[in-house]
C-alpha cells in the first residue's frame, strides 16, 4: 500500500471505531449534526486574509474518539521542501465565502514553517518528531 492509501485506511478505520464505540454497538436513528473527515482531509487551510498557508494531510483522533489535531503540510513546491506540523483541531475554523466552505486558522505560513516538524512512521502508523 502507498502512504496515501495507508493513511486513508487508518483514518477510515479510526472513524469506524470511534463511531462504533460512541454508539455502543447500537444503530443511530438519525445522523447527528456533524461534518465528515472529507470536509478537512486534503483541503487547503487559509490565514485570516485568505492566503493559503498549507494543506491538511491527516486528521488525528484521540483515544476518546474525538478529533484532536490536524497534520498540515506547509511550504515547499509540489511537495519538495515541505514540512508537516501538528495544529490543534480547535484552532481550525470553517469559513463560508461565495457559497464555499473552507478551513481557516489564525496563523500565517511563517508561524507554521517555524513550528516543530513531524514525519509519518509507517511501522508504528504514528506521527513522530522530525529527525534533523
Amino acid at each position: 500500500l502507498g502512504e496515501d492509501s495507508m493513511r486513508k485506511t487508518v483514518i477510515a478505520t479510526a472513524a469506524v471505531l470511534a463511531l462504533g464505540s460512541a454508539a455502543y454497538g447500537k444503530v443511530l436513528p438519525t445522523v447527528p449534526e456533524s461534518v465528515t473527515v472529507t470536509d478537512y482531509y486534503k483541503q487547503n487551510v487559509y490565514d485570516p486574509s485568505d492566503k493559503k498557508i498549507g494543506e491538511i494531510k491527516d486528521v488525528l483522533i484521540g483515544s476518546d474518539g474525538k478529533v484532536v489535531a490536524f497534520i498540515v503540510e506547509v511550504g515547499g513546491f509540489i511537495g519538495a521542501g515541505a514540512k508537516d506540523v501538528a495544529v490543534p483541531f480547535t484552532d481550525v475554523k470553517g469559513t463560508q465565502k461565495d457559497d464555499k466552505w473552507y478551513p481557516t486558522m489564525n496563523a500565517d505560513k511563517d508561524e507554521l514553517k517555524n513550528a516543530p516538524g513531524l514525519t509519518y512512521d509507517r511501522s508504528t502508523t504514528r506521527w513522530v518528531p522530525e529527525k534533523k
